[in-house]
């Protein structure tokens, strides 16, 4: 609980006849304290919603700024810490549709959620502990929810969906960013951006929009279950990239459902990357001018690899659509696996369905973060809105817009490898899950390796791998090594 609120607003409605009041900063203040093993951390928790504002010019003259959104965001920072040399990491999650409490509430934040895993998930009403792994050790905090999802919302009069797309959304989580770090006088600190899921796509972008356009250069980027080339994990007509790249976290979700007997998972993943680079792909390319024995051959090793039967590999012609095979992997035993952690299984009521009819990986999880964010925003962060708060937006996913790259691949490769060319101090840091099957690793190894950089700023990214899936934190092990590997990157990228 925290030990004191320091400034707290409520939200007012306008009385019938009134004019609505324009919307203003709702922030709330806390002070806490959290026993490491080493030591204590006394830190100040500030959590709200900021208004966004835009210029207006009427008839050629500017004519004020109006509110636009108003975004929820919570921020860590250290008690007593020189703000020059104390870095600070912007951190969000993806969706798009997505709020913050992923990143915020399994991995980086003091408290963190008690979940469980695949063998025992946590019941409820579910439970908070100390995160005494917290990236809070090492650099303090700001978690940023876009507009419609967390309490972020667009103000009366401003239409949502016109924040829901790649352009307006880079935009918009730059504008906090900027406005955090101007008034809490941040612009010396080093600054770290982290991302997950299609937040590395907008982290990626947000490297090069907010250097572009405010001059803000980062430390580092931490890009967790990246893709930065949707071309890469989009199943299409006429696009057979993803069915060679997704074929080794397909291995590696059979592995881990004794598919492949007692053959090391390293054994299995080198196997399965050789021929997704190599045999596959020229296969796919080849179409009916493969004889009959290349086609067996094809057959034989993509389904050995894969765990599915020949006839099924045969069927769909070599090309194995994602939610198809963690619908098919253990149909005979009545289960489906999860998408976003291959790992999880549940029961699916109708053995003949093409698609599997739930994702066991978010929905075993998403009652503990439910419940422990919305009694923790209010009871220890002293914070009250009576909206709900949107962990996951369907809506907004629908919605989403890519206009941006009509025409072209939907991808921030480019992006990335500008900001790196202009900023040669910036590092990244990628992080895998070998059963993440939303994005798959090397499906990401894949794009990186085709950045546009010369060739002495490859030393500037370097990689982890976790036995885990999309939110490789909800593996325990994986989690407390995440969470070194992080502190690590941010203590030799901060240039202090």
């Amino acid at each position: 609980m925290p030990d004191k609120i320091s400034e707290a607003t409520q939200d007012t409605s306008a009385k019938a006849g009134e004019s609505k009041a324009e919307p203003r900063d709702d922030m709330v203040t806390t002070h806490h304290t959290l026993s490491l093993a080493d030591r204590e951390l006394a830190y100040t928790a500030t959590t709200g919603r900021i208004v966004l504002r835009k210029e207006v010019l009427k008839d050629g003259a500017f004519d004020g700024h109006q509110p636009k959104a108003e975004v929820f965001l919570t921020s860590y920072t250290l008690d007593g810490a020189d703000p020059a040399s104390r870095p600070v990491t912007f951190a969000f999650n993806g969706g798009p549709g997505s709020s913050s409490i992923w990143l915020h509430m399994g991995l980086f934040g003091p408290r963190r959620v008690v979940s469980g895993d695949v063998d025992a998930p946590e019941p409820p009403p579910y439970r908070l502990a100390d995160n005494t792994e917290t990236l809070l050790a090492h650099s303090d905090l700001v978690f940023i929810d876009p507009v419609s999802t967390g309490y972020s919302r667009a103000v009366e009069g401003e239409k949502p969906k016109d924040y829901h797309g790649f352009t307006p959304d880079v935009e918009a989580v730059g504008e906090v960013i900027r406005l955090w770090t101007s008034r809490n006088e941040r612009w010396l600190s080093p600054k770290f951006v982290a991302g997950e899921s299609y937040g590395t796509v907008r982290a990626a972008a947000l490297a090069s929009h907010l250097q572009q356009r405010h001059g803000l250069y980062l430390n580092g980027l931490m890009l967790i279950s990246s893709v930065l080339d949707l071309g890469t994990v989009m199943f299409h007509e006429g696009n057979d990239l993803p069915y060679s790249l997704y074929v080794p976290t397909y291995a590696a979700i059979a592995h881990y459902h004794g598919k492949h007997g007692d053959r090391p998972l390293d054994e299995v993943l080198a196997e399965a990357e050789e021929f997704a680079s190599r045999d596959l792909p020229w296969a796919l390319s080849r179409g009916n001018r493969l004889s009959e024995d290349e086609r067996a051959d094809i057959v034989a090793r993509l389904a050995r690899l894969t765990g599915l039967t020949e006839s099924y590999v045969d069927r769909v012609d070599l090309r194995i659509e994602h939610v198809r095979f963690f619908t098919e992997l253990l149909r005979d035993k009545g289960l489906t696996t999860g998408r976003m952690d291959g790992r999880f299984t549940t029961w699916e009521p109708d053995g003949g369905r093409e698609h599997m009819s739930d994702d066991a990986s978010i929905s075993r999880i998403i009652g503990a973060y439910s419940a422990t964010f919305n009694h923790y925003v209010r009871g220890e962060l002293g914070y009250a809105n009576d909206l709900p708060y949107e962990i996951l937006s369907l809506d907004v996913n629908k919605e989403w817009s890519y206009s941006d790259f009509e025409g072209r691949p939907i991808s921030v490769v480019g992006d990335l490898s500008s900001a790196m060319r202009a900023n040669p101090h910036l590092k990244v840091h990628v992080a895998f899950g070998y059963y993440d099957g939303a994005t798959p690793h090397y499906a990401a190894e894949h794009v990186i390796a085709r950045l546009q950089i010369p060739e002495n700023l490859r030393a500037n990214i370097d990689t982890a791998y976790y036995p885990a899936g999309h939110m490789m934190y909800v593996h325990e092990e994986s989690r407390i090594q995440q969470s070194r590997d992080l502190a690590e990157f941010v203590r030799a990228s901060a240039n202090r």
